[in-house]
């Protein structure tokens, strides 16, 4: 099914969407990878506060390449999302309700979804070009010196992406091995 969402989302909107749905995404979202995740995850056990509110937020596991003349950012292909995966549980707990990236999520992370009626997306891996053009805007809204890992406020018009895991836990990775009994 094809469904348009607005970001920030809301809990309704997560409800709604299933394991398989193609996405597209026009609003406020973030860009976070490694280096800005260990941070967040640092300052949330320090008891600071973090650069953003995650409540209704989506985050999107990118490190853009840097801008052409006239355009507001670069290639901006996902990573790999397990690599946050270690920091998920906590931001989701926060309020975060969508990550986008690519790649499985370790089971901690899919019961926090379920926990938090969040969804992970997954946006086409060696297609940073492309999913470009839906990028309208990025600012730079915290740790500045991680460069390309900074965290960004991206304004995006019909982003697409499709639901791997949905807010009820299913999973669209495990749903095609388990029909093609791989």
């Amino acid at each position: 099914m094809e469904q348009r969402i607005q970001a920030p989302m809301s809990a309704e909107d997560t409800r709604k969407l299933r394991a398989g749905d193609y996405v597209y995404i026009t609003g406020t979202i973030y860009t976070a990878r490694d280096a800005a995740h260990k941070r967040l995850y640092e300052a949330l056990e320090k008891g600071e506060a973090l650069p953003l509110d995650m409540t209704n937020n989506v985050i999107y596991y990118m490190g853009p390449s840097p801008a052409r003349e006239g355009r507001p950012i670069g290639s901006a292909g996902p990573t790999t999302a397990s690599r946050m995966d270690k920091y998920t549980p906590a931001l989701l707990d926060l309020g975060l309700l969508g990550m986008i990236g690519k790649g499985k999520r370790s089971a901690a992370v899919k019961e926090a979804i379920v926990r938090n009626g969040a969804v992970y997306f997954a946006a086409v891996g060696g297609a940073g070009a492309l999913l470009s053009k839906s990028i309208r805007a990025s600012e730079v809204i915290a740790y500045d010196d991680l460069g390309t890992e900074a965290i960004r406020r991206l304004e995006v018009e019909n982003f697409p992406v499709i639901v791997v895991i949905d807010s009820e836990g299913t999973d669209l990775y495990e749903a095609v091995i388990n029909q093609a009994d791989l």
